[in-house]
């Protein structure tokens, strides 16, 4: 007697779900590189770590907005999408909170 196997989930995963979760990650990375940065240099970083902070938070609201936009693929496992928009939703407030408190 042959045993059949039902899935309902769906294989592929979302484009731009991966993207936001890749573009989560490389924010996340540029952050604690600044962080480390800006520590053993006592807080003297200067405007070249600001400059790399703030490209750091234009790319993190880009990955929020792929991952939510990644919600209407239709078909396919949205794991990835859920990571990346929340990771780089947490990451756009974790970046407006340091410009706008000014360290």
């Amino acid at each position: 007697m042959k045993k059949y196997r039902y899935s309902f989930a769906p294989d592929q995963n979302a484009k731009g779900g991966v993207a936001s979760a890749v573009i989560a990650a490389a924010s996340l990375g540029i952050l604690l590189i600044c962080v480390g940065i800006s520590f053993f240099m006592k807080g003297k970083g200067g405007s070249y770590i600001g400059a790399v902070g703030l490209f750091s938070l234009l790319l993190s609201a880009y990955g929020f907005y792929l991952g939510l936009k990644s919600f209407s693929e239709k078909k396919v496992n949205h794991k990835y999408s859920i990571i990346g928009s929340m990771g780089s939703g947490v990451l756009t407030v974790i970046w407006l909170g340091l410009f706008l408190s000014g360290i």
